[in-house]
Parts: C-alpha cells; sequence; structure tokens
C-alpha cells in the first residue's frame, strides 16, 4: 500500500481512552439493532423481511435469500452493512415477480432467524434507516472509571468526532489497496469498486476531519461552512455564524461537514488543501464518482452505561452511518 495513505491513528478530542479490557469475546457482547425510520404499507411485490443474524456477513446473507426465492441477488435490498461479529438485526427486502411470497418458514441458514415477514410496494434502499441501536460489552475491564461519567457527559452534550470506523478500510487497508488498482485502471466487480471507491472517500474525510479536530472546529459552524441537519440529509452554507446558529450547533441540531470527494464544485479551500496531499487518491475519485458530504460530528443519543463486575455495557444509538468505533475509541484502548 501506498505510504502516503497509511491509516493514521485519529486524533480524539477528550484527552485519550481512559479504560481498557476485551471487546467481542463473543458475538452477543456486540449486538446492533436498526431503526428503519418508516413502516413498511403491508402490501406490493416485496416481502419485508426483519432478521436476526450473528456471525455473517449482511452481503452474503443478502446472497443466500436470493438463492432462496429464486431470484438475482441485486433483486434483494437492504439499507445499510452491519457487523459480521456480531448479533444484529436488520431489514431484507426480497423481490417477489408478481406478488407472490416465499414460505420464509422453510429458510434455513446458518446463524439467520426470520422474525417478522411483511410486505412493503418498494425495494429497501441504501441509507433509508434512520439508525441503529448498539449495545456493546467490554470485559475484562481496566482503568478509570471515575473518570467514566465524566467522559459520558461530555459525550452526550457535544457528540464524537464522525470518523469512518477501521471495518470501512479492511484489514490491513487492504481496500485502500483496491482503490489504488482501481484507479491504475485496473477492472474491478461491481461489489469491489463499490467497497474501494468508499474506502477512499472515507480516507480523505477522516483526514479532513483530524484537521478540524486539531484546530478545534470539528463541532463549531464557521462562516463559510457547508452545515447539515442532524439525521437529515439537507445540507445549506452557513454565511454568518449568529447566536442562533451557534446555539442550534451546540444542541446538535446542525453539524458541520466534510467532503466525501468526488466530482464537484463544491469544496472549501481546507479541503482541497488536504486533498492535493492525495493526488492519486482525489483524482481517481472525480473521476469515478460524484460527491456528497458528511457531518463531520456524530450525535450519541440514549447512552447508557452499567457495571457488572468487570464488564461494561454501553447502550447508545447512532443516526445512519455513524460507526460504533467512533464512540468507543474516546473511552476505550482497544
Amino acid at each position: 500500500m501506498n505510504a502516503n495513505i497509511k491509516l493514521p491513528d485519529w486524533l480524539r478530542v477528550y484527552g485519550g481512552p481512559i479504560l481498557g479490557g476485551n471487546l467481542r469475546q463473543s458475538a452477543e457482547d456486540f449486538a446492533v439493532t436498526e431503526v428503519l425510520g418508516f413502516k413498511p404499507d403491508g402490501q406490493g411485490e416485496h416481502d419485508f423481511l426483519w432478521l436476526e443474524k450473528k456471525h455473517a456477513n449482511t452481503q452474503w446473507v443478502a446472497r443466500q435469500l436470493a438463492a432462496f426465492a429464486g431470484i438475482a441477488a441485486r433483486d434483494v435490498g437492504i439499507a445499510g452493512m452491519k457487523d459480521r461479529h456480531a448479533v444484529t438485526r436488520q431489514w431484507f427486502s426480497v423481490r417477489r415477480p408478481g406478488g407472490t411470497p416465499a414460505d420464509w418458514s422453510a429458510l434455513d441458514v446458518e446463524g439467520v432467524s426470520i422474525l417478522e415477514v411483511t410486505r412493503n410496494s418498494r425495494k429497501l434502499r441504501r441509507g433509508a434507516h434512520a439508525g441503529n441501536r448498539f449495545r456493546i460489552v467490554v470485559r475484562d475491564l481496566q482503568g478509570s472509571l471515575e473518570k467514566l461519567d465524566r467522559y459520558t457527559t461530555k459525550i452526550c452534550e457535544q457528540g464524537v468526532p464522525n470518523y469512518f470506523g477501521e471495518q470501512r478500510f479492511g484489514h490491513d487497508g487492504r481496500n485502500l489497496q483496491l482503490a489504488e488498482a482501481l484507479f491504475a485502471g485496473k477492472r474491478l466487480p461491481r461489489e469491489k469498486r463499490s467497497i474501494a471507491l468508499s474506502s477512499a472517500r472515507a480516507c480523505l474525510f477522516n483526514h479532513v476531519l483530524q484537521e478540524r479536530v486539531g484546530n478545534q472546529t470539528w463541532s463549531r459552524l464557521q462562516p463559510d461552512d457547508i452545515a447539515v441537519l442532524d439525521g437529515r440529509g439537507s445540507i445549506f452554507t452557513i454565511r454568518n455564524v449568529d447566536e442562533t446558529i451557534s446555539e442550534r450547533c451546540r444542541q446538535l441540531e446542525l453539524h458541520p461537514t466534510g467532503p466525501l470527494w468526488g466530482k464537484s464544485e463544491v469544496t472549501l479551500d481546507d479541503e482541497r488543501r488536504i486533498a492535493e496531499q492525495f493526488p492519486t487518491i482525489a483524482d481517481g475519485l472525480v473521476n469515478h464518482t460524484n460527491a456528497s458530504r458528511r457531518a463531520l460530528r456524530l450525535a450519541v443519543r440514549d447512552l447508557q452505561t452499567s457495571l457488572d463486575g468487570n464488564a461494561l455495557t454501553l447502550e447508545f444509538y447512532l443516526t445512519r452511518g455513524g460507526f460504533a468505533t467512533a464512540v468507543l475509541r474516546e473511552l476505550w484502548n482497544g
């Protein structure tokens, strides 16, 4: 992998991790529940499946559902990718031509249980969910429990930097290697191409965010920033930061954004300066995809902690696209 794109230990904001311990000793220690954000309409040609999976990759499960239903994998919809080494509950849609439902009670896939079946008139699209609820257990806990309440209070009040998690980059940065190969002209299968582009965009975004963390503007809107409404896709430019804007930002209603790099006429000077340090990635993304924006800050809702012996349980809610590792890395050294 090109040395210029090796992954740093992205800057933290609350003084560094205060806890140590073991994560994911079992799949049950990392539980994710998808919050869809709308109710299936109960009709149409798509079976909507609410299922639980354990030690199962989301795309692999989608292929098993397609094979069972006798349809192409592209006719299975998901709202978001979920961790493999976890117990996760999420929705899948399966197109049933002619509206004939499948007998899902006969599905036999290791690690997969169907919890509910309904119908919807449209395929489930990426990003259609509102967010995810997490329940994470850190075992063999070590460190400063005295600081835990203070740290979690800050996280609830101010959020955390919205870094892409390490899983976006693959083991040893292999997804970035895929991006390098793609930008060098190698043809990739559709799924690997998507992974490569997502990884490259995440790398540039994290570098932009790290600079904003360093100058303490990751959670504050600056004049000419591009802002986003929390949990929504509406973005707009902030020309002047008045008290109303500042207060809405303090209340986690508005966040500054950073670029998901690609072809665009809307970038900030500092963002272009950082992208120029990674010309292969930046130019490759411009040639392969269109740009969008992502919040620099991640609001952490309903954060609760409980201690049972030397096991700490954390529960919280994140809007779609947020990584639990962005929360954990401010607390846990693992």
